[in-house]
């Protein structure tokens, strides 16, 4: 399988937000809300803080070697472990959820945009060494957002009847079905057979969610070293139990985050607000919010829990895997339990993600560099085929289709389409008769520039049926335009945020995680384009 590499600007994408291009930008607006530029010379920096700050990394190992102590795990991931007890080691981290199957492709892509930056700043720095970390919210209980996959352009939900965290969830007989149905679409591929195994290997019958997306991910990874951090665990809360205090009885993220979100609203849309506690109570298969009442309990309204201000700090002492961080502090807690020196996420994560660096302020929790993630388009033999033939490769591949083909046909056409210099001559025309108007009586003008408006239109309206008569002799050209696009974009959006992993990797097996491999850039921040030669 051999693959080309293009790369254009995100901001030539025209699926980017403002905040995204004007944080790659270096915008003087945005330089309030981080510390340190994604360089090398912004690495430096972190590392420099992280440094100063304490992590029980003991806790740190041994709570991966009990996640890891049941299953199978390569040399690289063993060493990286214990490598996590040197002072001078250092994570680079990315955080999502566990989607069933791993969800749309940007689950793999920014994943391995983690190897590719460990990789590259090893080769980098000399003192320190970095190790790939991927943090599992394994807490989050949107089962609407996690729970359905897409795949062949079929979208399948997981038809299960539980409820609270999602990667406290089990595999049943429902999910099992899934499995069956994606086997149907990718049994006969090359390596369609392997992948389906591995997903029943993974995936079996009673194992929860987190523990099937672990050794998914695992086996995926292996081989470059991937660690997996699974939070959902009650040592590792107790390292975090301060925060967790804090926020219980002074609400601070809250104060803090309004404030920063009023700032930045100055510029931009603002995303995550938050609540006054910004923390869940976490218990078997309910995870529900945490409020204060008006006589100062703290109330878990859908369990009828109610706790005086002794009782919570009790519950947290001997209970604390049963606070859980929402997405205001779920960013603390990562970078309080890891030595990381450098955050990948998309767009929407970098977003919230900036109105939080006074949050980690607040609670002397260093705050890392920010690193958009890498974006890819997969696009296979057939469709650069085509793509060339139609010339639409590289940023062309992104313009407007509609815009495409009226630009496709005004070029190719034997015929006059555009009359943009017909209606300058028919602009100078109304402009000498304005002047004849108003010599006569000045109020006539207005009559002369409500016809001249009048006349333009139905001019205007005369060169879009011109157009749209011509395109009936390109519309071969045109129907392939529009299939590849809906291919390539579906429902007019990228095609990392849809398509699942597992069609790409029944045809090309490991060759296509080498291929995302090979395209990942570490600090480089621009879209790929991955073409199938």
């Amino acid at each position: 399988m051999h693959c080309k590499h293009s790369f254009i600007p995100y901001s030539a994408t025209g699926y980017f937000s403002k905040i995204v291009e004007d944080y790659l930008a270096d915008a003087d607006a945005l330089r309030p809300f981080y510390h340190y530029r994604p360089t090398l010379e912004g690495i430096k920096q972190s590392i420099s803080s992280r440094k100063s700050t304490l992590t029980n990394r003991t806790l740190l190992v041994e709570t991966l070697t009990n996640q890891y102590a049941s299953i199978p795990i390569s040399d690289q991931v063993k060493d990286n472990i214990q490598l996590l007890l040197k002072e001078n080691v250092f994570t680079i981290t990315t955080a999502h959820q566990p989607n069933i199957f791993t969800g749309p492709l940007y689950f793999i892509y920014k994943i391995m945009h983690v190897v590719k930056l460990a990789e590259e700043l090893n080769a980098e720095f000399t003192g320190e060494h970095f190790i790939p970390v991927y943090y599992m919210g394994s807490e989050d209980a949107d089962l609407d957002e996690l729970g359905f996959v897409n795949v062949g352009g079929q979208k399948l939900t997981w038809q299960t009847k539980q409820t609270g965290a999602v990667g406290r969830m089990k595999v049943d007989q429902p999910f099992i079905q899934l499995i069956h149905q994606i086997e149907g679409q990718i049994a006969v591929l090359p390596n369609g057979t392997s992948l389906i195994l591995l997903f029943k290997q993974c995936f079996s019958l009673g194992k929860t969610i987190q523990q099937a997306t672990l050794e998914l991910v695992n086996n995926l990874f292996a081989e470059f070293g991937l660690i997996v951090v699974i939070p959902d665990n009650a040592k590792l809360k107790s390292t975090f139990q301060h925060v967790i205090k804090k926020e219980l009885f002074e609400g601070f993220s809250h104060q803090i985050v309004a404030a920063t979100t009023n700032e930045l609203s100055l510029h931009y849309k603002v995303q995550a607000a938050g609540r006054a506690i910004n923390l869940f109570y976490l218990k078997d298969d309910k995870r529900e919010r945490i409020e204060l009442s008006a006589d100062n309990r703290y109330e878990v309204q859908s369990l009828q829990l109610s706790f005086s201000k002794e009782e919570i700090l009790t519950e947290l002492q001997e209970h604390p895997e049963r606070f859980s961080p929402n997405v205001i502090l779920r960013g603390a807690f990562q970078e309080t339990i890891l030595p990381n020196v450098a955050f990948i996420g998309g767009g929407g994560e970098l977003a919230y993600w900036l109105e939080l660096k006074n949050v980690f302020n607040a609670i002397n929790v260093p705050y890392p560099v920010l690193i958009l993630r890498n974006s890819f388009v997969f696009v296979e033999r057939n469709q650069h085929e085509r793509l060339m033939k139609l010339g639409m490769l590289d940023q062309a591949l992104f313009t407007k289709t509609q815009n495409f083909i009226n630009n496709m046909v005004l070029e190719a056409s034997n015929n006059q389409l555009s009359i943009a210099n017909e209606l300058a001559e028919f602009e100078a025309l109304y402009q000498k008769m304005q002047h004849l108007a108003a010599a006569i009586d000045p109020s006539l003008v207005d009559h002369v520039m409500s016809l001249k408006s009048n006349a333009i239109k139905k001019i205007q309206a005369l060169e879009k049926k011109m157009l749209r008569s011509e395109k009936d002799k390109f519309k071969v050209s045109i129907d392939q335009i529009n299939q590849i696009k809906s291919s390539l974009f579906p429902d007019n959006n990228l095609q990392e945020r849809s398509d699942n992993f597992s069609l790409y990797y029944a045809k090309y097996g490991k060759a296509w995680m080498s291929s995302i491999y090979n395209a990942s850039k570490g600090l480089q921040q621009q879209f790929g384009v991955i073409y199938v030669a």
